[in-house]
């Protein structure tokens, strides 16, 4: 880490439930970081109002005003490098990040996916269980790479998926675990626990099994 109290910089695109979370967690002193700002690719999105709310830089890097996919991440390259960050969270940042943004912060970007991955990468994860007759679903932690949602896996929670549910109500219930799960992961990539070496996430010098922390 290059300061003795981490800074965490957390990426979003809408309502900021997992930002609220992890804002409630550094205020409780269960995370020892400071969150160093916030960014949205939507000016509309909620969790902008989280962070002005908690005292948090919240900025705005709109992606509609960039030519393409490059010109924006390197943008977003050069705000987050102004707050010197230690831990990248993306926290609902719905945009697919250029190899060159993800190498950049190779090793502490961090992604939360509604799915126990490596099933369901991508979007409409709480659909595909329920289309596919599924009888668990959850969710996974994992550390970024180049590929999409394929990162090592840090930690997986699993919910039950019951006959009655829809995409809304299953992704309720997977929603209520992550605000959970992810501030714990965050606590301990910023108390240097956690880390990822030669595509594994090791936790406390172990390496972690493919389905993450506690899974066999």
């Amino acid at each position: 880490m290059s300061s003795a109290m981490p800074n965490i910089c957390v990426l979003i695109s809408g309502n900021g439930s997992n930002l609220q979370a992890i804002i409630d967690a550094v205020a409780a002193g269960k995370i020892h970081g400071k969150i160093a700002c916030v960014i949205s690719n939507r000016p509309d999105a909620f969790g902008l109002e989280r962070a002005e709310n908690a005292g948090i830089p919240a900025i705005c890097l709109d992606h509609k005003t960039f030519e393409d996919r490059e010109s924006y991440d390197a943008a977003l390259m050069e705000t987050l490098d102004s707050y010197a960050p230690d831990c990248v969270v993306l926290a609902g940042f719905m945009r697919i990040l250029t190899a060159d943004f993800v190498d950049h912060y190779l090793g502490k970007l961090l992604n939360i996916h509604p799915s126990l991955l490596p099933k369901y990468k991508g979007l409409n994860t709480h659909q595909r269980a329920i289309d596919n007759g599924d009888e668990e679903h959850g969710l996974s932690v994992h550390f970024v790479t180049p590929e999409l949602d394929g990162g090592p896996v840090i930690i997986q929670c699993k919910v039950p998926v019951f006959s009655d549910d829809d995409a809304g109500t299953l992704a309720q219930r997977v929603q209520e675990q992550e605000r959970h799960i992810y501030p714990l992961v965050v606590h301990w990539f910023c108390g240097g626990r956690l880390t990822m070496n030669n595509n594994k996430a090791v936790l406390d010098g172990n390496v972690l099994p493919e389905g993450g922390y506690a899974n066999d």
